[in-house]
């Protein structure tokens, strides 16, 4: 059964703070800010500023949801080290989305999700009325003949249609933030996994000189 509280999802996983607040299933407040980097300094005083649009305070919320990824390396961990902190001192459920599957929340079956990836690649993950593929990293030049008559939406969507015989274009149905709450809020009354990261690509960027955000155990 879905929480009828208050949910929280937040996601940093591309170059964006976003968050949203949901309450019985009803968008309660909604907030992005684009940027790429600061993430980590920005994401709580984002979630703050939130509940207090809301009227509300961290101990009114029943459970939150976390964008797991796929997406920048560094943005995924503070998202899911946020997540498990506050899960752990508010004794209520984190559960992980995963963007793509956030980004098909809403729409009609079937439909692909395609993310841009950079280096000529993308993250592609497909959604059934049967359920949904794995997510996987792809070359643009290597997409699968089974996504043909699929509706594509994302942000590399366009240049996945010019590649395959791919059905119409569109838009993902709500802001990615909601989405994730929503899934989040339906998967809370079962048990559900601690949030881990969705890393389809390794790191290979130099380590920062700051250790990476802790995630907790």
């Amino acid at each position: 059964m879905p929480v009828e509280g208050y949910v929280l999802g937040f996601d940093t996983s591309a170059a964006h703070c976003a968050a949203a607040l949901l309450r019985a299933g009803q968008p309660v407040a909604e907030r992005r800010e684009e940027m790429s980097k600061g993430q980590a300094e920005r994401l709580m005083p984002l979630l703050e500023e939130l509940l207090a649009c809301a009227g509300i305070g961290w101990h009114d919320l029943a459970a939150i949801g976390v964008g797991t990824g796929p997406g920048n390396f560094t943005g995924v961990r503070i998202s899911v080290a946020a997540a498990r902190g506050l899960a752990l001192s508010l004794g209520i459920p984190a559960i992980g989305v995963s963007t793509l599957e956030a980004l098909a929340e809403g729409l009609a079956r079937p439909v692909t999700v395609v993310e841009d990836a950079r280096r000529g690649e993308v993250y592609l993950q497909s959604f059934t009325a049967e359920g949904a593929g794995a997510p996987a990293l792809l070359a643009l030049t290597e997409l699968p003949a089974g996504i043909a008559g699929h509706a594509l939406t994302g942000s590399a969507a366009a240049l996945a249609y010019s590649e395959v015989q791919a059905g119409e274009l569109v838009e993902p149905a709500m802001p990615l933030a909601e989405a994730i709450a929503r899934i989040a809020a339906r998967r809370a009354g079962t048990p559900q996994p601690r949030p881990a990261p969705l890393y389809l690509r390794s790191a290979d960027a130099a380590p920062p000189s700051d250790p990476p955000p802790v995630i907790l155990d």
